[in-house]
């Protein structure tokens, strides 16, 4: 696929994102030229975000930014080392093909978690299709989320806000906001958010 069919099978397949200060995200998978697989990433135009960071730099190298008071702290360098060096990226013209991933849960279906369970973690049960249910959690990301095996994100039927899974394999509710965590919370039954990649491409 080239730049111009990647872009055009997105737009036709994939509802977007629609983020502040990065405009559209089209979630999906990627396979790269040398034949690896990327489950997660993010395909955006990189405009947004080159004129997020000109904003961001201005008021830094102007005195005018909220750190700008705080001696101890090299704003502008630290803005440089943000916007240069962090975040997993994926160059466009290493993409070989893309297609949805199964990992994305619909953006109907992300409309429906109801916020952060406490500080910092938003926990929720989700029924599938077929009626068996499982417990998903985040502490902050959304895109992508790991699923049990043999289902995609596809197969959610709906979001059961604020539940967790117990160790005796059934789906509770959280005191919200809690304190501690409860004393039969399953950790290792929880499905986690998923590191992701993003691709900037013109266009889009």
């Amino acid at each position: 696929m080239n730049n111009s069919e990647i872009i055009q099978f997105l737009k036709d397949n994939i509802e977007p994102l629609k983020k502040e200060f990065e405009g559209n995200q089209y979630r999906c998978s990627a396979y790269l030229k040398d034949g690896t697989y990327l489950p997660c990433v993010i395909f955006q135009n990189p405009g947004p975000t080159v004129n997020q960071a000109i904003k961001r730099l201005k008021e830094e190298r102007t005195g005018k930014s909220i750190f700008a008071k705080i001696l101890r702290f090299d704003g502008y360098r630290d803005m440089v080392k943000l916007y240069t060096t962090s975040g997993n990226k994926v160059n466009e013209y290493d993409i070989a093909r893309v297609e949805i991933s199964p990992f994305a849960l619909p953006k109907h279906i992300l409309s429906t978690i109801d916020g952060e369970t406490t500080m910092s973690w938003t926990g929720f049960g989700v029924k599938m299709k077929d009626g068996k249910k499982f417990g998903f959690g985040t502490s902050f990301l959304f895109e992508f989320f790991q699923m049990p095996e043999g289902y995609e994100a596809n197969n959610i039927d709906v979001i059961l806000n604020h539940q967790y899974m117990s160790t005796s394999g059934e789906l509770k509710e959280h005191n919200v906001p809690f304190t501690e965590w409860p004393s039969d919370y399953d950790e290792k039954a929880i499905y986690r958010e998923c590191q992701y990649f993003k691709c900037y491409m013109e266009g889009i």
